[in-house]
């Protein structure tokens, strides 16, 4: 049995994005890892070649412009990594997450144990979101609570939509939860920098006009009031202690300033109550 890990990456540096951790996260458990790298303004590439592993395979790509509605061009990129790998399994893992050291043994062992399995055609992963700080995690429904990050290949998966699952001729992957967790670390950068990272991002799902309407002249983002929080207390992976330590830009979370639509606020209401998640989505069928 053999693990490839596959990601896609443009712009990395200028947009503070962990991906070299991220990679280096996942390497001790894969036998192969591919990256598209799409055509950047900065030294990505370059970054990339400089972790010096004979396991990662560099993809140089062109990002398809043209595909700027719905983020597809996201699963191209994506697709075209995955297209690539030779193992049995893919472990998926975007340029602003990261898996602790902890749950590399767990998950090794999970796909070991469903291998042999021909029903189980994904791991499901829970998540952590980080937001505005490295000491923070958000807990509102605007957050997916789990997605799928390893399948099993060979049996026609394909990224889908924006790049946030999968599926196999247009139906759903039947997956088994994990217990390992995907540290999201997307939310979590310089206010100037993430609003300009949110720009270009918008601009993969809507015209220049929309993304001008929607943030304005602002320069700089405001992470205050978008989001209900909590204090993180456990320990994160060790490939993010010096990103960590570097953070220097202030945050202080204020739960009184927290605004959301009546209907949000009523159906967060519920589920602090009950635990139940009222209409969440869910990107796979479970075994």
């Amino acid at each position: 049995m053999t693990i490839s890990g596959f990601s896609f990456i443009r712009n990395g540096v200028t947009y503070d994005y962990p991906f070299r951790e991220s990679i280096l996260s996942v390497l001790p458990i894969c036998d192969e890892f591919v990256v598209a790298v799409g055509e950047s303004d900065d030294d990505t590439l370059h970054r990339i070649e400089a972790l010096g592993s004979p396991k990662i395979k560099i993809i140089e790509t062109v990002w398809d412009e043209s595909l700027r509605e719905g983020g597809y061009v996201l699963a191209e990129q994506t697709n075209i990594a995955l297209d690539r790998v030779s193992g049995d399994w893919a472990f998926y893992i975007q340029a602003d997450e990261v898996v602790h050291e902890r749950d590399l043994p767990v998950i090794h062992e999970g796909v070991e144990q469903v291998n042999g399995d021909g029903r189980v055609e994904g791991l499901l992963f829970s998540y952590k979101h980080f937001y505005g700080s490295y000491d923070y995690v958000g807990t509102s429904r605007r957050w997916y609570r789990h997605e799928i990050r390893l399948v099993r290949t060979r049996i026609g998966v394909k990224s889908w939509g924006d790049a946030q699952g999968f599926r196999i001729r247009g139906r759903k992957l039947r997956v088994k939860p994990i217990d390992a967790a995907i540290y999201h670390y997307g939310w979590v950068k310089p206010p100037e920098i993430q609003m300009a990272k949110q720009r270009s991002f918008n601009r993969l799902w809507h015209s220049d006009r929309w993304v001008e309407r929607k943030l304005g002249l602002n320069s700089s983002y405001d992470y205050h009031g978008g989001t209900h929080l909590e204090r993180f207390k456990g320990t994160h992976p060790a490939v993010m202690q010096e990103r960590i330590r570097s953070a220097d830009w202030p945050f202080e979370y204020d739960p009184s300033k927290v605004r959301l639509p009546v209907k949000d606020a009523i159906l967060e209401w519920i589920e602090a109550k009950s635990g139940i998640r009222l209409g969440e989505y869910r990107n796979y069928e479970l075994i």
